[in-house]
């Protein structure tokens, strides 16, 4: 059957259902380790073809045609988002040298004002250390405007930052902007003095930016044709970028590199590695010429972070790494070591291996090590003071105390000299909160925790309306599977709520407890909504990640479907009126349980999936791909890798059985994961399908991996999927008393 692939999408006017759009087969031949693979609709990849633009739009008709009974709910979700988002908000200051840096969001306007205002030092630290208050539509006497997002966005169909950095005198400030939504960003230097910008223009640069600190340089990032960073610049202010120069090049395709300044500004700290090993390089700004050195060789096969500072006047680097350790620990080294074989390096323990704890990183202030570790899922704080580390002498360790079980508290920023960390703070129901922890002291042995702000949610939001709990579902090989159930409290446990599982489990990613404004319309209207923290995710440590990987990558979905089969038989929902939803890998995962178990679904939300993967990961110049070889193993060497991958792909194990309702939202820019892929895996779906269930693709046609810039569409483009959710469930009206007030 071969039809033109601009095939009706709207509704003819008899007034029968619409129609989906057919596209035509084009037989394209894939052979691997003698596997011959036909793909009809590979043709959908040119996305110069006006032909191919033309059927994405016909999807877009048809999916606006099947959906659109659902847009007054699209409607009432949004205005909830909006309703119960202080849309005059700002950030907390951030103190960096001599300034408050911060920024503003006003009502009506899309992006936030990037501000500054400048910082006192009157000698007392913590005071020195407290941030001036903020107030919406209030500005602060002497209040600097660096960068309005609505000003460099208007005009333009996309608009992100993509980096940013002041030079320590505050004189420069070095931005990067992306306009398409490609994630390729052009720097723009502005003078803070005169609020000229400087004829110094670098085009299609990466994240990450940086001023060297005496100011003369910016280090910047650049990616290769498939989208991997793979080189350091060094430009100098004044001359030409053409003669910008390449600080290090890495062209091993499977690995990734990024760079920072240490904590104490004394070098520049290059980042090299993949999942599974790295390298570290650093370069002194005071023997600039000297160039750069390598902390442990990638040969060694260790993956590590390494951090210089002074340790009582002597040169120390501070390793985060898993040598001898799957999950991680914390060791002290002095430079002079490396130059002896490893074998022979004399290493300080500070944080010793345990089975329980994964430590995340470790990063140091002037004073104290500051460590990310995370135990019983759970992401924690830890502060050691410097005096005594690495000895028989080194203090326990502090953690800021929090009340509830499940939560998220992270170091967001944390400055070399500063008497305090700046700490993020969420759970389920809790709105983000900033911390300030006052580092312990002798007169202050546990530090404190000062609350500088909590994002205010308005609509009558109490937290106490829902409940969040801790529940385990059991796998087929026996392992546990921690869930975090979500609810309105007064849904009874009666069978008869509808159900909603969410996961991603890959790349070591955990799905940890973060408070949600849009999840609320959900949970209002009666579904009970699970978070899978299945294997391929990093709740459970190191294990839990390489135990949902390469060739054990299909527990991640016989995990999830354990996870639906636990709230099948909980007693919250209905059986018959569960939805699943995933995006990107998650989105894999998306596709993979509906061949897997379509029964067990009402309908599928797949958000940019990765649902091609084999064809992708077999194509080394397609964006990303040999990154990817770690985490799926690599189809193009090894024969066990393509069969595995081949078994569970899903876009080549669609099959005949009664697909549930699917919806595949994507991107026509995304650089991450091609729009082609859902596009021939609705095309696959739908000439497959036994049911009558719609499967519908929605594209936007000018966002990226993110979907759209601006606050108000992201809004929309949630309140999209959630009411493809709730109408599929029969889950569309407001509990009583819940909803905005």
């Amino acid at each position: 059957m071969s039809h033109t692939s601009s095939a009706p999408a709207a509704a003819p006017a008899n007034g029968s259902a619409p129609r989906p759009p057919v596209a035509k087969h084009v037989p394209s031949r894939r052979e691997h380790h003698g596997d011959v693979f036909v793909d009809n609709y590979e043709w959908l990849r040119d996305k110069e073809s006006a032909e191919v633009v033309d059927h994405l739009k016909a999807e877009n008709a048809y999916q606006e045609a099947v959906t659109a009974h659902q847009e007054p709910l699209r409607e009432a979700i949004f205005q909830e988002i909006k309703g119960r988002t202080q849309e005059t908000d700002l950030s907390v200051p951030n103190r960096k040298d001599g300034w408050w840096y911060y920024s503003r969001s006003v009502e009506g306007k899309e992006y936030s004002i990037h501000c500054r205002v400048v910082a006192q030092n009157t000698g007392d630290p913590v005071a020195d250390w407290t941030p001036p208050s903020v107030e919406p539509g209030v500005e602060i006497p002497g209040e600097q405007v660096l960068l309005d997002g609505n000003v460099e966005a208007e005009g333009q169909p996309f608009f992100s930052v993509g980096g940013a950095a002041v030079t320590i005198d505050g004189n420069l400030y070095a931005y990067a902007v992306d306009n398409s939504g490609d994630e390729r960003f052009t720097l723009r230097i502005k003078d803070l003095r005169t609020g000229e910008l400087l004829p110094d223009v670098i085009e299609n640069i990466f994240y990450g930016v940086a001023f060297s600190p005496d100011g003369t340089r910016l280090f910047y990032t650049v990616v290769d044709d498939s989208w991997r960073p793979y080189q350091v610049k060094a430009h100098v202010l004044g001359t030409p970028v053409a003669e910008d120069e390449v600080l290090y090049q890495e062209d091993d395709v499977a690995m990734w590199l990024g760079f920072d300044l240490a904590s104490d500004r004394r070098h520049l700290v290059l980042s090299i590695g993949c999942s599974e090993f790295s390298e570290t390089r650093l370069l002194r700004f005071d023997d600039y010429d000297a160039g750069l050195s390598t902390v442990i060789p990638r040969e060694e096969h260790i993956l590590y972070e390494a951090e210089p500072f002074l340790l009582d006047g002597q040169e120390t680097l501070l390793l985060t790494h898993n040598k001898d350790a799957i999950n991680s620990m914390v060791s002290l080294v002095d430079p002079s070591e490396l130059t002896k074989p490893l074998t022979e390096q004399q290493w300080r323990t500070v944080v010793e291996h345990s089975d329980d704890v994964r430590v995340n990183g470790a990063g140091v202030t002037s004073t104290h090590l500051v460590l990310s570790v995370r135990k019983d899922t759970i992401e924690r704080v830890q502060v050691l003071p410097l005096a005594g580390v690495g000895t028989p002498e080194q203090a326990s360790p502090v953690e800021p105390a929090f009340d509830e079980e499940l939560y998220t508290a992270g170091v967001s920023s944390s400055d070399y000299e500063a008497p305090v960390i700046r700490m993020g703070y969420t759970s389920y129901f809790t709105p983000s909160r900033v911390y300030d922890f006052v580092l312990p002291t002798a007169g202050q042995p546990a530090g404190q925790l000062l609350l500088r702000k909590e994002s205010p949610v308005l609509g009558g939001y109490s937290p106490q309306d829902y409940v969040a709990a801790r529940e385990w579902a059991i796998a087929d090989d026996g392992t546990r599977i921690p869930l975090s159930v979500l609810r309105h409290a007064s849904v009874q446990q009666d069978g008869t709520a509808a159900g909603l599982v969410y996961g991603y489990g890959s790349y070591e990613l955990s799905m940890d407890p973060s408070f949600g404004v849009a999840r609320l319309s959900l949970l209002d209207r009666g579904i009970v909504m699970v978070i899978a923290h299945i294997r391929g995710g990093g709740e459970l440590g190191r294990h839990w990640y390489e135990d949902g990987k390469k060739l054990t990558k299909k527990n991640t979905f016989t995990d999830f479907i354990a996870a639906t089969d636990w709230l099948a038989g909980s007693g919250w929902v209905e059986p018959s009126r569960i939805a699943a939803m995933g995006g990107s890998a998650g989105g894999l995962l998306m596709g993979a349980i509906a061949n897997m178990a379509p029964e067990k679904y009402a309908a599928v939300v797949a958000q940019v999936p990765f649902v091609d993967p084999l064809t992708s990961i077999l194509d080394p110049e397609l964006p990303l791909s040999a990154l990817e070889w770690e985490e799926w193993g690599n189809p193009i060497t090894d024969p066990e890798a393509y069969a595995y991958m081949k078994s569970y792909a899903p876009y080549e194990n669609v099959r005949s059985v009664p697909y549930p309702k699917i919806a595949a939202v994507t991107s026509f820019n995304d650089t991450r994961v091609l729009y082609v892929e859902p596009a021939k895996w609705v095309q696959a779906l739908r000439s497959a399908s036994t049911g009558s269930e719609p499967i519908v693709m929605k594209i936007e046609m000018d966002g990226g991996h993110g979907g759209a810039s601006g606050r108000y569409v992201q809004w929309r483009e949630r309140a999209w999927d959630y009411a493809f959710v709730a109408d599929s469930l029969g889950a569309t009206e407001l509990l009583s008393g819940a909803g905005l007030k």
